[in-house]
């Protein structure tokens, strides 16, 4: 399983473009799942709901099945996070997970990059980062992708974890 990540910062266009080179990777036969870290409480469950009601009632695991999906609810309850290393253990066999978030964990990332957001590059102090997409020109010594060319930085992908 090959692991590629995508940093910047919020507002920046992580998720558009992760959305848009998903097919992209999809149609050249490719299995591809992600890990996204999220900064903030959040809920994927409703109230009411009888998995909603479940968790609330103190299970610490709730797994929910249909023909379609299938998803489990953990509550981490007083736990620590998991480490991206112990979410990457959880993920079925693919054959690339991508990850969104974690911008200072060292694994090979993209960053994405916008000028009017008005916060610093973070690929001069990350090592890390081995291209850099962004809606405006940079004087950079790494491969830089105009955000919006989305076939170019699919190949770059492609080509950097060795399945062109």
């Amino acid at each position: 399983m090959k692991i590629f990540g995508f940093a910047g910062w919020s507002g920046s266009g992580k998720t558009t473009l992760i959305e848009q080179l998903i097919p992209r990777f999809v149609r050249r036969g490719l299995k591809v799942s992600l890990i996204k870290h999220a900064h903030h409480s959040f809920d994927v469950d409703h109230p009411g709901k009888d998995s909603y009601r479940h968790r609330e009632a103190g299970c610490s695991e709730v797994v929910v099945v249909s023909e379609k999906r299938w998803v489990i609810m953990h509550e981490l309850r007083g736990e620590p996070e998991p480490t991206l290393e112990e979410q990457i253990a959880r993920v079925s066999p693919c054959d690339l997970l991508l990850v969104e978030g974690h911008k200072r964990h060292p694994l090979p990332k993209l960053e994405i990059w916008r000028r009017e957001n008005g916060k610093p590059l973070l690929y001069p102090e990350d090592e890390h980062i081995v291209g850099v997409a962004s809606d405006t020109a940079l004087e950079t010594k790494l491969p830089r992708f105009d955000l919006s060319d989305y076939d170019a930085i699919r190949d770059f992908i492609l080509s950097y974890n060795g399945l062109k």
